[in-house]
C-alpha cells in the first residue's frame, strides 16, 4: 500500500498536548495523529452512511405512505426488550 505525505498546521498548544499524549502512550505524535485521522473517518463515513439511509427511508415514505407508527415500534422494541422473539410490525399506508 502506498502511503501519502500531508502536512498539517495545528497550533503550537495543540501540537504540545499531542506530543505530550503520545509520549504518555509510548508512541509518535506521528502515530497518534494517523490514528485520531483514521477515526475520524471512519465515524464520520457511519454517520454519513446513517444519514444517507433516513434520506433515503424519508423518500421512500414520500412516495409510498408506508409506515410504521411509533407506538407500534415501541412495543415491537419492548417485546424483544423482554426477550420475546417478535417480528417487526407490517408496514401499512
Amino acid at each position: 500500500m502506498a502511503i501519502a505525505t500531508t502536512s498539517l498546521k495545528i497550533d503550537p498548544e495543540l501540537k504540545q498536548r499531542v506530543q505530550r499524549l503520545a509520549q504518555a502512550r509510548h508512541r509518535s505524535a506521528h502515530w497518534l495523529m494517523r490514528e485520531a485521522v483514521a477515526q475520524y473517518v471512519e465515524r464520520e463515513e457511519k454517520r454519513e452512511a446513517f444519514r444517507q439511509a433516513g434520506l433515503a427511508a424519508w423518500a421512500a415514505y414520500q412516495e409510498t405512505g408506508f409506515h410504521v407508527t411509533a407506538g407500534e415500534a415501541d412495543a415491537w422494541m419492548a417485546a424483544l426488550e423482554a426477550g420475546t422473539d417478535a417480528d417487526a410490525p407490517e408496514c401499512h399506508g
